[in-house]
């Protein structure tokens, strides 16, 4: 019989669960569960969803190990009962803006980057611990332990949680993350391994228990029924993972939004908070940019041109490299990389000639890229060396992206087969956790796009972006 692990996907929309043959990395079943729509919600329905995706993936009697992959950053705010004492607070509620200020005004960006690696901005617990304090004191006094989702999964996996609704009760001491997650909340120094006290209780108000940090393939304790639990981490962290990324590699997922993330050894702490200074799941560092235009400048152009995404890539391939001069700066929710919120988006070169649908279509693709591309010269001057470009997410499918990529980025594309890959890095650390040894399993490969690059079209994206934005 084979040796079968699980990995838990809990992200902001579902719970994946797949489970895996530790010998292969193949996944012999799967299970999913939806979670409730919102920026805001009750951590129960977390746990209730990751037990619908258990049952559906036909259960984990059979397993040896699990580990959990979660989105980042959201605020599970726990009392000394260990109930939540509100709805969690996710990543995309942006109603911590003005705290992640306030933060930055107290202590200056210069001194939080070199004391956490990163900039506060909305999306961290920091910045939210400090909107509860703020916004709902009552709540924040009550605030006994701090956790992220996927360490509460872990806890509840564990058998923790309130007496009522658990086999070992609230020990909020037993709460456990991994440098990958931890490194999120803007109270932890990655370069230490260690939590900064004094920016938790600036946040919070009040000091509190945070999750014990432990090692790559430590274990995080045991279920009940006696499965090894791994040490779980972060989405973006997971996902390097479950790609077997290891330095030199930067992953570029498109989905709604787009990040560029890298594996590697040492970063120089970014001032400006472009690149958030994370760790992975590994005990390297996982620098990482974000774009708020990705898959939904395609969608946009699509829907303008009144063709499926199928029809839009067809028509991108038939105009020429440059789309003839036309350049769309896809800024259409605003931007965060870079800092420009208020932005609209701008097309521009347009002549009698070069203002065709085909060369629309490829502008839009080229646009999103380009965009893209500069968050890898953004991790470059952080010190990241670039070596291979992994293109994911839903985007990467399209045969006009994975071609046109080829032309937009320095370093070679490779696109690997679609997966569960958040999911897989979890699978991976419970693999790891269970054997002591980090599984070396395949990657399948979907393309490696052989287009040469031209760097002629980022040159003309960013003059066009300059002369615009000023940037």
């Amino acid at each position: 019989m084979p040796t079968l692990v699980a990995g838990v996907d809990s992200s902001t929309q579902s719970c994946k669960v797949l489970i895996v043959d530790t010998e292969t990395g193949v996944v012999v079943r799967q299970g999913r569960a939806s979670h409730p729509p919102g920026t805001s919600v009750d951590p129960e329905a977390w746990w209730q969803a990751l037990q619908a995706a258990i049952a559906d993936a036909g259960g984990i009697a059979d397993v040896s190990a699990i580990s959990v992959g979660g989105q980042q950053h959201g605020m599970v705010a726990l009392d000394a009962e260990g109930r939540s004492v509100r709805d969690a607070l996710l990543w995309n509620d942006t109603r911590s803006a003005q705290a992640a200020a306030d933060l930055i005004a107290e202590f200056g960006a210069k001194a939080l980057v070199e004391r956490t690696g990163t900039v506060p901005v909305a999306s961290l617990t920091s910045s939210k611990l400090r909107w509860l304090r703020d916004a709902e004191p009552e709540n924040a006094a009550r605030v006994a332990a701090v956790a992220l989702p996927h360490d509460w999964l872990t806890w509840r996996l564990a058998g923790y949680g309130p007496a009522e609704a658990s086999q070992r009760g609230p020990d909020l001491e037993a709460l456990t993350t991994d440098a990958s997650d931890a490194s999120g909340t803007g109270y932890f120094d990655p370069s230490t391994g260690k939590y900064d006290r004094d920016l938790l209780v600036a946040a919070l108000g009040h000091d509190a228990i945070v999750p014990r940090v432990i090692a790559a393939g430590e274990r995080a304790g045991e279920t009940p029924a006696g499965i090894v639990l791994g040490p779980g981490a972060g989405d973006n962290a997971a996902a390097a993972l479950g790609l077997d990324a290891h330095p030199g590699d930067v992953v570029i997922s498109i989905g709604t939004s787009g990040t560029a993330f890298a594996v590697t050894d040492t970063i120089t702490p970014d001032p400006t908070g472009t690149v958030a200074g994370f760790s992975d799941a590994t005990e390297n560092r996982l620098p990482l940019v974000a774009t708020l235009n990705a898959a939904r400048v395609m969608t946009t152009i699509a829907e303008l041109l009144d063709v499926d995404l199928d029809e839009l890539a067809s028509l991108a391939l038939a105009a020429p490299s440059g789309s003839a001069g036309l350049t769309l700066v896809p800024y259409f929710e605003g931007e965060r990389t870079p800092n420009l919120p208020e932005a609209t988006a701008t097309l521009a070169g347009m002549t009698m000639a070069s203002t065709t649908r085909e060369n629309l279509a490829r502008a839009a693709i080229e646009g999103m890229l380009c965009g893209l591309a500069a968050g890898v010269s953004a991790l470059e001057r952080q010190g990241v060396t670039p070596e291979r470009i992994l293109l994911i997410g839903g985007a990467a499918q399209s045969l006009a992206v994975q071609s046109i990529a080829g032309t937009i980025f320095a370093q070679p594309v490779t696109v690997p087969q679609p997966a569960e890959y958040v999911a897989l890095g979890a699978a991976r650390q419970a693999a790891w956790s269970l054997s002591g040894e980090r599984p070396s399993w395949p990657i399948a490969r979907a393309a490696s796009p052989k287009s040469a690059p031209q760097p002629e079209i980022l040159a003309k994206y960013a003059a066009t972006a300059s002369r615009i934005y000023g940037i």
